[in-house]
């Protein structure tokens, strides 16, 4: 995976205690310290990239010590002597993976107990425990400021073990052959938005680049549907229909979980998943329907926009 070439703007963050102040502060500080991201370059020192929601959290801290009757220094810093940028963002990558590690771990263990013969009331303390997990993958995210590698096969994990919590979903969505729907038409609901365009570009991607692809919602007996009522590809349990379309299809590649996870936050808005770039992807959508572009343009552009980031998330996971 590449790293960033372009020069770096960093915050430094350092403080220091009366030598009477009791550990509870020290300990609550460190915590907090570790809890936002920061990485420690050397005793004392804290580092954090120069964003915003960074800048603000540093700020936060350093009145914490002052109103412990201790000092804090926030400044800002275009280089550090003996350590380069890219030095730095592998450091807070490495600390990320370290995180993710420990949440890998505790699903790992959660997915080892599932049986598909488990009693209700034990899947439910499963998944209870498995939403502690989501909770602190998302809070682990926030502060993944260089995309680690590892946030993305967490993720495939957390929705495999929901999927297995899903017997009957799993079971009624029999995988079938990509080969199979080579030949066939296809149709979904007008004004497609981000699913159902997602979906058109998997099935233009993966399936057949010239299949025909009809808007309407009133499906003729030939056509295969998706994101519709009684459609053969749509919602199905907690999976949106480019999910599903993947689960059938038995698509797991990497870059196509990733585009599934924002299509599933644009979609659902549950708050399992939290993509970096879902915001920009439906301003991006949503301009394009109030430019009343066609269904057809709006398909064209999708295939664009999903190619594009199926093309840069392969590459990340380089």
């Amino acid at each position: 995976m590449g790293i960033a070439t372009t020069a770096m703007n960093w915050l430094v963050f350092s403080y220091s205690l009366p030598s009477k102040t009791p550990s509870s502060p020290r300990v609550t500080l460190w915590r907090r310290l570790r809890r936002i991201g920061a990485i420690t370059v050397k005793t004392g020192v804290y580092v954090l990239p120069a964003k915003d929601e960074c800048i603000e959290a540093f700020q936060w801290l350093a009145q914490e010590v002052q109103q412990a009757k201790g000092e804090a220094l926030v400044i800002h810093v275009e280089q550090f002597e003996g350590l380069s940028d890219e030095q730095l963002i592998q450091l807070f990558r490495d600390a990320r993976y370290d995180d993710y590690g420990e949440i890998e771990q505790k699903a790992t263990e959660i997915e080892n107990t599932i049986d598909t013969e488990l009693e209700a009331a034990i899947k439910e303390q499963i998944r209870e425990k498995l939403t502690k997990i989501r909770k602190r993958y998302t809070e682990i995210l926030n502060i993944d400021f260089f995309d680690c590698p590892a946030a993305t096969s967490v993720a495939i994990r957390l929705r495999r073990i929901e999927q297995l919590l899903q017997p009957s979903l799993v079971n009624s969505s029999i995988s079938v052959l990509l080969s199979d729907y080579h030949d066939k038409q296809w149709v979904t609901r007008p004004r497609p938005f981000i699913d159902r365009l997602a979906c058109a570009w998997l099935i233009r991607r993966f399936i057949n680049p010239y299949a025909i692809i009809r808007y309407s919602l009133h499906p003729q007996p030939s056509e295969i549907a998706f994101d519709m009522k009684e459609a053969e590809f749509s919602h199905q349990g907690n999976l949106c229909s480019f999910e599903t379309m993947l689960l059938r299809f038995g698509l797991e590649d990497s870059a196509l979980q990733s585009i599934a996870m924002m299509v599933h936050e644009l979609d659902l808005k549950d708050g399992i998943y939290l993509s970096p770039e879902a915001m920009g992807v439906e301003t991006i959508v949503r301009g394009w329907l109030l430019a009343n572009l066609s269904d057809t343009e709006l398909e064209t552009r999708g295939y664009q926009l999903f190619e594009g980031l199926y093309l840069a998330f392969s590459q990340l996971k380089k």
